[in-house]
């Protein structure tokens, strides 16, 4: 029996470092842009606004994709933090946890 269109489709994989595979979790996203606004020193509401818009950007760029690399996220969620505040995108680009 065919799939109906209502069932949502698997969500894309992330290959990450190490060639480890994951699902897709935009509440990485948004916390990755979260906690950047905040280390940058903006509100709690500025910094929710925020990472709002960038999670919901990235999470429909990443639906169009089956596998993706994590860095094109990481680079994506840079892009999108200068966007809205240069030290925010600083902090994020610089303090990547390299583990």
């Amino acid at each position: 029996m065919a799939p109906s269109k209502k069932q949502e489709k698997e969500p894309p994989v992330i290959v990450k470092r190490g060639a480890q595979a994951q699902s897709y979790d935009a509440r990485k996203v948004y916390a990755s842009a979260y906690f950047a606004c905040r280390n940058a020193h903006l509100t709690e509401k500025e910094a929710e606004k925020i990472a709002e818009k960038i999670e919901a950007k990235i999470t429909a760029y990443v639906k169009k994709e089956k596998i993706i690399i994590s860095d094109k996220i990481f680079k994506m969620l840079v892009e999108e933090l200068n966007k809205h505040n240069e030290d925010a995108a600083f902090l994020y680009e610089t303090h990547r946890d390299l583990s």
